[in-house]
Order: C-alpha cells, then sequence, then structure tokens
C-alpha cells in the first residue's frame, strides 16, 4: 500500500517539520508567547481531524474560512516573533561553524580565541578585585542589534584595558552593558531588558536583573560583576551562577561552552 511507503525523503520532511516547529517555539518561548502558539497548533490540529479526516461539512467549512484568512492574522499577532526568527535563521553566529570546518587557518582562529578569553577574563579579574561594577553581554547566535543601538557604538577590538576604561567609576560610559560581538566590543553603555519575577530576591540589584532579563531575551553570554561584593557572576538562557572562578568564567567564554549547569551550581532564585 503507498501509504505504508517510507523513504529517506520523507524521515528529511518530518525531521525538517520538527526542527522549524522546535525553533519557532524557542523563539516564541523566550517571548512569553509559547502559550498562544500552543493554542494554535491545537487549532491547527482539530481542523486537521475535523475537515481532513472526518470530513464534517460544517465545523470544517468554518475552520476552512478561517485558516484562508488565519495567516493575516498570525503575522499581524507575531509580527515581532517572526521578524526575530528570521534574525536569529539569518545571524552569521548561526552558522559559525561552518566558516570553521571550511577555514584553512583554524590554528590562527583558536590563537584568536584563547586571546579573546584572556583578554575578558583579566579584566573580569581585575575590575571584581577593585570592586568595579561591570556588565558584559557576548552575542551568540541571536542578533543583539535592537539592544546595541541603545547604547554608543565604539566597534574596537576586545582589549583588557579597554574594557576596565570603560567600566571604571567616573567613565562617561561605565553605566549600562558591554556588548561584544565576534571578538569585538560593537557598542557600550547600552539598555538591557530587566528580569521581572516573585521568585527573584528583592536584594538583588539592577546589574544582575538586567544580565538575567538578557540571558531570558537571547541567547547571549553574560558576565556579571558585582560593585559591593567583588564578585564575578554568569548568567545563560535564564539562569545564573554566582560567584564563579576564573577557570569558570573562562569555561563560560569558550566556544566549547554547552550548558551553565557543567559549570557549577545554580543559583537563580537566591541572592547573587
Amino acid at each position: 500500500m503507498e501509504w505504508l511507503s517510507f523513504s529517506f525523503k520523507d524521515f528529511m520532511d518530518i525531521l525538517l517539520v520538527g526542527l522549524l516547529l522546535y525553533y519557532v517555539y524557542d523563539v516564541l518561548r523566550k517571548s512569553g508567547s509559547a502559550t498562544i502558539f500552543g493554542g494554535i497548533i491545537s487549532l491547527i490540529l482539530i481542523w486537521i481531524v475535523t475537515s481532513q479526516i472526518l470530513r464534517m461539512r460544517v465545523l470544517g467549512g468554518i475552520l476552512d474560512a478561517l485558516f484562508s484568512v488565519g495567516i493575516v492574522v498570525i503575522v499581524v499577532i507575531f509580527q515581532d516573533e517572526i521578524k526575530g526568527f528570521l534574525t536569529l535563521l539569518g545571524s552569521t553566529q548561526r552558522w559559525r561553524f561552518i566558516r570553521r570546518l571550511f577555514n584553512p587557518e583554524k590554528n590562527v582562529e583558536v590563537s584568536r580565541e584563547q586571546s579573546f578569553i584572556g583578554m575578558i577574563s583579566f579584566a573580569c579579574a581585575n575590575m571584581a578585585r577593585k570592586k568595579t561594577g561591570a556588565l558584559i553581554v557576548i552575542e551568540e547566535s541571536t542578533s543583539l542589534e535592537q539592544y546595541i543601538h541603545t547604547g554608543e557604538i565604539i566597534n574596537a577590538q576586545v582589549n583588557s584595558r579597554l574594557i576596565e576604561n570603560i567600566f571604571f567609576k567616573n567613565a562617561p560610559l561605565h553605566d549600562g552593558a558591554m556588548i561584544i560581538r565576534d571578538y569585538t566590543i560593537v557598542a557600550a553603555a547600552c539598555i538591557l531588558p530587566v528580569a521581572q519575577g516573585q521568585e527573584l530576591p528583592k536584594e538583588m540589584g539592577l546589574r544582575h536583573r538586567s544580565g538575567l532579563g538578557m540571558s531570558q531575551a537571547t541567547d547571549a553570554k553574560v558576565i556579571i560583576i558585582s560593585e559591593e561584593r567583588g564578585e564575578i557572576s554568569i548568567a545563560h538562557k535564564g539562569e545564573m551562577i554566582a560567584d564563579v572562578t576564573l577557570d569558570q568564567l573562562q569555561q563560560f567564554i569558550s566556544s566549547d561552552f554547552t550548558d551553565l549547569s557543567k559549570i557549577g551550581t545554580l543559583v537563580t532564585a537566591h541572592a547573587v
């Protein structure tokens, strides 16, 4: 029977649809619209059952008419999320593993990354020792363009002295966040989204809330240095680890980083 045949093309079709749904859900989850997305999927399943399988004329006809204009409604409702998804899909950071695969100068890339890790970790260690507050965001696959334009454009190569000078207490750009992209300090004094929630401790400062909020809204790596305690905290995908060591910080900055829980104990719901 024809419907029992299953080819490699069918497997790839199902796999690609699954990946597409996952990425769409991930974008909507980060924007807080996952419940609406679940409702739309449920409505689509009901339409398939009633109209395509059971052939119900009345209910199927209503749903057919609804879905004929539904795409316009979906675009209106999710216009920001669709823009974010397309930005995510087209981000050069997301495809950088392909560049590395065909890059004949891999040793140069490794050396560049080691220098990058060293510069940031050295600057963070010095600022923590001097109790200089800082907020550093390293762009990953999600574009941070909308946050970059809230600050002052710098476009300078990462340098530990430059980082320390920017966050020096009396410097004009010390307030706000520094955003780094492709080994470059793109902007400073940027405004980030602030994390909200009853589970967050009241004593959590604005700098830590902003860092956590950025990690909830994007997949960026966020480094926070406490001005009061001189501690370094890291945040990623809505989770945070407080008071990390220099070795843990270097693991976090590295391109080999995958999961925050593998570095240390998550303390998102505790004072940091």
